[in-house]
Formats: structure tokens, C-alpha cells, sequence
């Protein structure tokens, strides 16, 4: 850092205030530094400045989502993130049944400083009990519950899936079918109660045959849709709570010989890579994973380098997208149905 000084010609504060991205720095003087610093090849050492008194941010990412499609999008955007703002992640996996004071205690004692949820531990309130006595800060990503103890970032389930129910109606469907996400999670209830508002503002019976229950594994969403297609009256269309439920679906679709989407209509949620992975694309609800996990990061670490940030806790809200098409086969519903 003094060498990166005497050839900027600045002080070594002021290279530490650019290496931090302190905002008051003048862009001519930031301009100065980063060229020193890319001339001589000068790598922070955040173990380093550590222990040299500076802080240093931990951030410990807690998760059991049985999604690999979506935990593989919250890894993108929580680690870019991380990296960016100098903060370290480190991932643990978490069951329900494990000791949420061991597991407090593990954390502590590799210094964490804050912890991130993704769904489903977003919404287990007992572990958010217990990480607030432990005295770390924590983020809620994806909750439809955020808890005054954390910080959150949402998106607006049940508007979504109200969406997404309405374009089906719209294509003519009267009996559409939808598989739930776990119970524990509070964003299946509220695409639950999207999908009936819709169904009601349409003017259409709800039938509790058509609802069913996954927990947003590619397995569970196939038994689901297997039970629904096996109704003496099937459903022209099903609505699955995630995308990979929603794979499932259109899986089980061709394995009973039923052409997607001329026979059946598949709709999902969240635009993970699961949505484009199988034939024919889904048309899904996009809540953008990877940007809500970035956000949470950044409330993180903002909590814990600014002592004015951490009370009250923050909530930030990412609209879902409206139901995204994401396949050519409108045109051919519409006809189909009308």
C-alpha cells in the first residue's frame, strides 16, 4: 500500500480509501490510485488488513433448498457480491432437525459477522431467534414473512401468481390445475392465494380436486401432476410453484402421451434454468434470484460496516416479472381454445 502512495504520490490513507470504494474520494485522485495500483499488481490481503485493525466481513450462507437450479442462482449472485464489496461467504448447509445453537455457535466461532437465508430457512423463526441473540446480522431472501429482527428482500409472490392464473384464464382454460410449494415455506401459501384470487376474479368454481401439494422437488411435482392427469375431468392446464415442479410436469405430460401444449398447458416460477431446459420452454414468473441475493449481501455488509445501518433492518422489494412467455406456443393455445 505504501508503494501503490509514492507512486500515485498520495497517502496511504487515501489508498486505503479507494481499496475500500470510500465514496468521498475525488474521481481524479481514485483515477490516480487504481492506475498505481494496476501498475504494480497490488492485491488487497483482507487477512492482512484484518489483522491490522481494520474490519473485516463474514458472511455465512445458510442453506437446504432442495432446488439445485435455484441455489445454484442464489451461489451467482450472493458470491459476485461478496467479492465485490471485499466480504468473505462461507456456505453451510443447514437441516431442520440439526441444534440451531450449535450451529450459532459454529458460526461464531469462525468469526461470522452476518448470515444470509434463502428460502426455506428464510422462514424458520426459531433460527431467526437464535442468530439475533448471537448478535449477528441476518437478511431474509424470498420470505413472504420478513421478521422485524432481519433484514429482507421479496418479491410479490402472490401478485405474481395471480398473473400468471389470469393469462391462463385468458387463454380459455376453466379447469386449471396447480401444484403447492412445501408448507413451510411462506411464499407457497402465497401463490396459493394468487392462483384462487384469480380463479375467483374470473368467475370460475374453485374445485380443490385440481389443488395439490409439492415441495418443490422435480419428484414431488411429478407425483402431483400424475394425480392431477389422472382425474376423470383433467385439467387443461397446471400451474406449478416452481420450475422444476413444473418440468416434472410437463415430464409427466409425455409420459401419458399428452402433447405440451396443445393438450395441456405448463406454467412455473422463478426463470430458473430448469424453465429452459425442457421442451417446450415454460412460461414462467421470473423473480430474479441472483440480483435479490446480491441486495442481500449488500444490506449485509452494510450492517456491518456501518453501525447506523443496522437499526431498523431494511426490507427491499424486486417485483416479479409479469408472466413471462418464454415459448412460441400462444398463438396455437389461442386457437385452441378459443
Amino acid at each position: 500500500m505504501a508503494d501503490v502512495a509514492r507512486l500515485a504520490q498520495v497517502s496511504p490513507m487515501t489508498v486505503s480509501r479507494v481499496v475500500n470504494n470510500d465514496p468521498k474520494v475525488h474521481d481524479t485522485t481514485r483515477a490516480k490510485v487504481e492506475k498505481a495500483i494496476a501498475e504494480l499488481g497490488y492485491v488487497p490481503n483482507l487477512a492482512a488488513r484484518s489483522l491490522a485493525g481494520g474490519r473485516q466481513c463474514r458472511i455465512g450462507l445458510l442453506h437446504s433448498n432442495p432446488s439445485a437450479a435455484y441455489l445454484s442462482e442464489f451461489l451467482v449472485g450472493s458470491t459476485e457480491q461478496a467479492n465485490a464489496m471485499g466480504a468473505q461467504l462461507l456456505v453451510e448447509h443447514f437441516e431442520e432437525e440439526a441444534s440451531r445453537d450449535a450451529l450459532a455457535a459454529k458460526l461464531l466461532s469462525h468469526r461470522v459477522d452476518a448470515v444470509l437465508l434463502p428460502p426455506p430457512l428464510s422462514d424458520d423463526v426459531l433460527l431467526l431467534e437464535c442468530i439475533n441473540r448471537a448478535g449477528m446480522a441476518m437478511a431474509q431472501v424470498a420470505t413472504g414473512a420478513p421478521s422485524p429482527l432481519a433484514h429482507a428482500v421479496t418479491i410479490d409472490d402472490e401478485a405474481a401468481a395471480y398473473a400468471l392464473t389470469t393469462r391462463l384464464v385468458g387463454l380459455g382454460h376453466k379447469r386449471i390445475g396447480f401444484i403447492g410449494g412445501a408448507p413451510n415455506q411462506t411464499a407457497s401459501a402465497l401463490r396459493r392465494n394468487g392462483y384462487r384470487r384469480a380463479l375467483d376474479v374470473a368467475g370460475i368454481d374453485a374445485d380443490r380436486r385440481l389443488e395439490t401439494t409439492g415441495d418443490f422437488t422435480f419428484r414431488s411435482g411429478m407425483d402431483c401432476a400424475l394425480a392431477l392427469l389422472a382425474l376423470e375431468e383433467r385439467p387443461s392446464a397446471i400451474f406449478a410453484s416452481n420450475d422444476d415442479m413444473a418440468a416434472a410436469t410437463i415430464a409427466a405430460a409425455h409420459r401419458m402421451g399428452l402433447d405440451v401444449p396443445r393438450q395441456l398447458s405448463v406454467c412455473g416460477f422463478d426463470d430458473t434454468a430448469s424453465a429452459t431446459n425442457v421442451w417446450p420452454e415454460l412460461t414462467t414468473a421470473r423473480q430474479p434470484v441472483a440480483d435479490m441475493a446480491r441486495e442481500a449481501v449488500r444490506l449485509l455488509v452494510d450492517s456491518v460496516f456501518d453501525a447506523k445501518a443496522r437499526t431498523p433492518p431494511r426490507a427491499r422489494g424486486f417485483l416479479a416479472g409479469a408472466a413471462r412467455v418464454r415459448c412460441l406456443h400462444a398463438r396455437e393455445l389461442n386457437q385452441l381454445w378459443r
